[in-house]
């Protein structure tokens, strides 16, 4: 897709958060109304028809986005955390990390068979975290799973859609 607009306000940060690294900021996208609005826009597109019940959003960048997409939906929001910040009883995925393991979890009660689940976040690069939330979902086996990013990483050997199976549609707005 690779919008102008939203191509135009990405801010990109070398050798951040180490050497080598080109972080992208999203954080520029969001304090823009028209880029926000066209985020949400491209994404109802391609979401409008699909069923979507629920919408996970990986903390902390996804919850922006999923928030926005799930009213035009008229889907709910659920908040995928690191451990500890999610006050009832929750269901947890651990992944590997470059430098050891991460955690997520979200509500016990947060999907259910019945839903059609989108999961959100702001990037692909490696997809460990995004790869730890669909398995996460799984375990409530919903009707549907669907992934989609504002950026995924493409030029970076980094082969982020790798940890994926095949039947998983995964859509991102940016292909960097």
């Amino acid at each position: 897709m690779n919008n102008k607009l939203l191509l135009d306000n990405l801010r990109c940060i070398p050798d951040w958060p180490k050497e080598g690294v080109n972080f992208r900021d999203v954080t520029t996208l969001f304090k823009s109304p028209e880029c926000l609005k066209e985020i949400c826009d491209e994404m109802y597109d391609i979401y409008k028809d699909k069923g979507i019940t629920k919408i996970v959003g990986i903390e902390s960048r996804g919850f922006v986005m999923s928030t926005a997409l799930a009213i035009r939906l008229n889907a709910g929001v659920v908040l995928c955390r690191k451990p500890g910040k999610l006050p009832c009883e929750t269901i947890q995925e651990s992944y590997a990390k470059e430098y050891g393991k991460d955690t997520i979890e979200i509500h016990k009660d947060a999907i259910d068979e019945n839903d059609v689940v989108l999961l959100h976040d702001d990037l692909l690069a490696t997809g460990g975290t995004m790869k730890a939330a669909y398995d996460l979902v799984q375990k409530f086996h919903p009707k549907k799973v669907y992934a989609n990013f504002i950026i995924e990483l493409t030029n970076e050997g980094l082969e982020g859609r790798a940890p994926f199976p095949k039947e998983l549609e995964i859509t991102s707005l940016l292909k960097l």
